[in-house]
């Protein structure tokens, strides 16, 4: 059993290091000059966040775990700006709509809390950059209002 845990994880880590899948954002461990960010499927509200290591930290957990919260804020406040941008039916945005009802603005907030967290990935200098996306169909069935 030993050993099988042991051949999983050695998998895991060659995986890993060989770069299993590539990244959108990282090549040879530094952020890409440039970056996508359309959203590539339909279904979803993609947003990206970049976060540094606080300076405070002491070693390469801490500064990979500070990245990443940072990371995660900052990928947050950009869905904030998507799912504001949202057009619905009748032509206004989900912010015009906020304007009006207390209740969407409460709905947003808890979506973009709720965010899935698509992918992490750490820079060779410990920054993050975080994928993060919110399904349509869910947010429009919560909002009670359908998207255009």
């Amino acid at each position: 059993m030993k050993k099988l845990i042991g051949m999983a994880l050695i998998f895991v880590l060659a995986a890993g290091l060989s770069g299993c899948g590539g990244s959108k954002f990282l090549d040879n461990g530094q952020i890409k000059n440039t970056i996508d960010q359309t959203n590539e499927v339909d279904r979803y509200i993609i947003a990206i966040g970049l976060g540094a290591p606080s300076k405070d930290a002491t070693d390469s957990t801490q500064r990979k775990a500070t990245s990443r919260n940072a990371a995660i804020v900052a990928a947050q406040y950009d869905l904030v700006g998507r799912i504001k941008g949202v057009k619905i039916e009748g032509g206004v945005t989900i912010q015009k709509a906020i304007e009006t009802d207390s209740k969407i603005s409460a709905i947003v907030n808890d979506s973009i809390q709720g965010a899935e967290t698509v992918k992490t990935e750490w820079t060779a200098d410990d920054g993050c950059v975080v994928t993060m996306r919110v399904d349509k169909d869910k947010l429009a069935k919560q909002l009670n209002m359908k998207f255009q």
